[in-house]
């Protein structure tokens, strides 16, 4: 047999593995699976595009009824005076969860949703960040709501592994997250942890198990630093979730979408000053139905989506 005629064997073996690969994963992209879903929101969020946060928490228990609900005790707003702790509000959004028999995740810790990522006190920044300090917070949050009838799972930070800088969180320690995670473990032993990363930009291979349940954010359509946008339809589908997940080790059954995109990406980074035009190009209704569509191929069976206050 001369080379030719191997190199076309050669071509054809190779050709007959992608194109039964190929067909493979499409199959498993099209089956579908049963999704509950949930919300994210943040009553700062809420007041920074100008909205009663009230009247805008009371609208998503109402009008929507999510099953599950995802708030944030920020450690600003929690204690910003030293030894002074507030919970009247996560009080009220606790207690009208309940209300409505919608389930809370509570995350807590230095790293939280929403810009600017890290939610350190000014008392903590002037005298210098601890872990004794940042614990005190997370101690008192959890003795405070452990008992409550809404909570269901804890978040401790918010994708507290990735390797890129993100948002304003100079003074940050990710070194103390699993004595965080450990430190609610032995506060509160009946309710599970939940530790969320990036689902495109990370490998998992640092949070994948280091919760009871791990959280994955998927956003599609993104803006880069020079104002392009771009989306990931077609370099990570659905099944690309799944098997990392599995590759991890991860049984299905234990991880969420803990940020499914629902809101435009904010080029400019600020959504009070972006035209409705431009914020179409990353979310408006057909890429919203897509998105929901999306995470019905993965496997998950919750999903949070990201952006109800916007609506």
């Amino acid at each position: 047999m001369n080379k030719i005629k191997k190199r076309k064997i050669f071509l054809l073996i190779l050709f007959s593995i992608f194109f039964i690969l190929a067909v493979f994963l499409f199959f498993l992209n099209r089956k579908t699976y049963q999704v509950d879903y949930g919300v994210s929101f943040s009553k700062v969020y809420a007041e920074y595009l100008g909205l009663d946060w009230k009247e805008v928490y009371l609208a998503i228990l109402q009008d929507l009824n999510p099953k599950y609900i995802r708030i944030v005790a920020p450690w600003n707003y929690i204690e910003s005076e030293k030894g002074k702790f507030s919970f009247s509000e996560i009080d009220w959004q606790m207690d009208e969860a309940y209300k409505s028999g919608t389930k809370i995740t509570l995350v807590v810790g230095q790293k939280t949703p929403r810009w600017p990522e890290c939610h350190t006190p000014n008392w903590v920044i002037e005298e210098g960040v601890t872990k004794e300090k940042l614990f005190v917070y997370i101690e008192e949050v959890v003795k405070r709501y452990k008992d409550h009838p809404a909570l269901e799972i804890w978040q401790v930070e918010n994708e507290p592994f990735i390797n890129f800088q993100f948002g304003e969180c100079e003074d940050y320690h990710r070194e103390w997250v699993v004595e965080e995670i450990n430190l609610v473990k032995s506060l509160d032993n009946v309710h599970k942890i939940i530790i969320t990363d990036s689902g495109e930009l990370s490998s998992w291979s640092k949070t994948i198990k280091a919760g009871d349940i791990f959280g994955t954010t998927i956003y599609r359509v993104v803006a880069g630093k020079n104002g392009k946008y771009f989306n990931y339809d077609w370099i990570f589908p659905p099944v690309f979730y799944r098997f990392k997940a599995l590759f991890w080790g991860r049984s299905l059954d234990s991880v969420y979408v803990s940020e499914l995109q629902a809101e435009p990406w904010f080029a400019n980074g600020d959504s009070r000053f972006t035209s409705l035009e431009e914020q179409e190009k990353s979310m408006n209704i057909k890429r919203l139905e897509k998105n929901l569509d999306f995470v019905t191929h993965i496997g998950i069976s919750r999903t949070y989506l990201w952006g109800v206050e916007w609506w």
